[in-house]
């Protein structure tokens, strides 16, 4: 079993900045892929920023350029650089970890961007 703590969400003028957490515990080594999803209130859960166990990442086009996706093994933590924030990243974003069947994710982590 895996447990997923996120931290670092917050209230943030647009153009401003974030940086998101992810801590996990428990049995990682059969996780293949850590990722970031969010939610915006009335819309569905999506993708934004995914780094696989190789080191490859994946963006979303939305967020390509402003978030950089990474991670420290060590630490067993991924992070999430929000840059040039706009209104429209507005959501609770969720830490995801995937692997050997199985699909984690954190409780999530209320972030707002104000114009």
């Amino acid at each position: 079993q895996v447990q997923l703590v996120e931290s670092g969400g917050g209230l943030v003028q647009a153009g401003g900045s974030l940086r998101l957490s992810c801590a996990a515990s428990g049995s990682i080594f059969n996780i293949n892929v850590m990722g970031w999803y969010r939610q915006a209130p009335g819309k569905q859960r999506e993708l934004v920023a995914q780094i696989f166990r190789g080191g490859f990442t994946n963006d979303a086009d939305s967020v390509k350029g402003r978030f950089t996706i990474s991670r420290d093994n060590a630490k067993n933590t991924v992070y999430l650089q929000m840059n040039s924030l706009k209104p429209e990243d507005t959501a609770v974003y969720y830490c995801n970890m995937a692997g050997g069947g199985s699909n984690y994710w954190g409780q999530g982590t209320q972030v707002t961007v104000s114009s």
